[in-house]
């Protein structure tokens, strides 16, 4: 019976999930002070490269152990099958995003105010240097999409970034300057590696690890718990860490710098699942690896670029805005991707 609820409420949840993530950026902005606080709780004085292990760092760890215990490991065997479009959608999740912040500093130069420029570039870097969300195995699945290459592309993707962060995110500092460009460099150095290492790869692995042990049957049984437990994580996690930043943007909107920021965003993130469709069709992907490719290019794990944002720069709130703007934007376009693309060709 409590099985079936909780089915029942993860389903109600997942229908309007965008709306209620909507709402915690709303709460974010008006009401902050719970945001603020759990980001100040300290649950051990030391973590990966000697920070503070805080709440939302714990939240980001049990959010991603959950997507990896979730996996299944008979998709991820067949894997081996389409190594090269595999390959293909690993390396333009950060090629595209990199190319595209490199053609954005170039067109931004002509920005009235060189801060602004500065903030917007600093929070692509974190868009452009995570791994491919978990979230794009549920768009793949509602499209019927490959769902071994999906799993596969995150998995790939979240391991190869301890190594691929740092490079973008040194790329980036090389367009950036003054602290922005300090601060990326430092970053990239040594705390992403560690950040990426311990709260996004480790979790990952040892989710995975964990589902093997248990087995099928107790996964099944524990998925709707998973779920609904995650969307709740997922809701905390944005409220916290869009609680430094909002706040000011609600008593000071700056509206032409509001308005150039969401242009870029928008025009990024269409581009990014543009560049999914098309990576696919060069790869001579099948109409169900296209759907997963599509998806997967289109979408970053921002809990964990928000999470880096806010441990590595928590002196300019305003890189987390384009973090922020773009985990609404891949979830729009998404949508608009999945019923323009997938669903009008399966109805046809």
């Amino acid at each position: 019976m409590a099985r079936s609820h909780c089915e029942e409420l993860t389903h109600i949840v997942h229908r309007y999930f965008i709306w209620i993530v909507i709402g915690s950026y709303i709460a974010a902005a008006l009401a902050p002070a719970a945001g603020v606080a759990l980001q100040k709780v300290r649950l051990l004085d030391t973590g990966a490269g000697g920070a503070p292990v805080t709440a939302t760092m714990l939240m980001l760890f049990l959010l991603l152990f959950n997507a990896g215990l979730g996996t299944n490991a008979g998709e991820i065997q067949t894997l081996a099958r389409r190594p090269g479009v595999l390959a293909i959608g690993a390396l333009g999740n950060f090629l595209v995003p990199l190319i595209f912040i490199v053609a954005a500093s170039f067109t931004l130069a002509a920005w009235h105010n060189s801060d602004e420029t500065q903030q917007i570039l600093t929070g692509l870097a974190f868009v452009a240097a995570m791994p491919i969300a978990g979230a794009s195995t549920a768009w793949a699945q509602t499209a019927n999409g490959n769902m071994s290459l999906s799993i596969g592309l995150v998995l790939t993707t979240t391991a190869l970034s301890p190594l691929l962060t740092p490079a973008v995110l040194h790329a980036v500092a090389g367009l950036t300057t003054g602290d922005y460009s300090e601060d990326l460099h430092e970053l990239a150095a040594g705390n992403s590696m560690s950040f990426l290492g311990m709260w996004v790869f480790a979790p990952s692995i040892l989710g995975v690890l964990a589902g093997r042990l248990i087995g099928e049957t107790a996964k099944s049984r524990a998925k709707p718990y998973l779920k609904l437990s995650n969307y709740g994580m997922v809701v905390l996690l944005n409220y916290a860490n869009a609680s430094l930043s909002l706040p000011q943007v609600a008593r000071n909107p700056d509206l032409d710098f509001l308005a150039i920021m969401l242009l870029v965003i928008l025009f990024l993130c269409v581009t990014a699942f543009a560049a999914g469709w098309l990576c696919a069709r060069v790869s001579g992907a099948d109409a169900e690896e296209t759907a997963s490719l599509t998806f997967a290019l289109g979408m970053n794990n921002n809990g964990a670029g928000l999470s880096l944002a806010t441990t590595a720069m928590p002196d300019h709130a305003g890189v987390l805005l384009p973090v922020i703007f773009y985990n609404l934007a891949q979830h729009f376009v998404a949508a608009l991707a999945d019923r323009s693309l997938f669903q009008r060709k399966a109805a046809r």
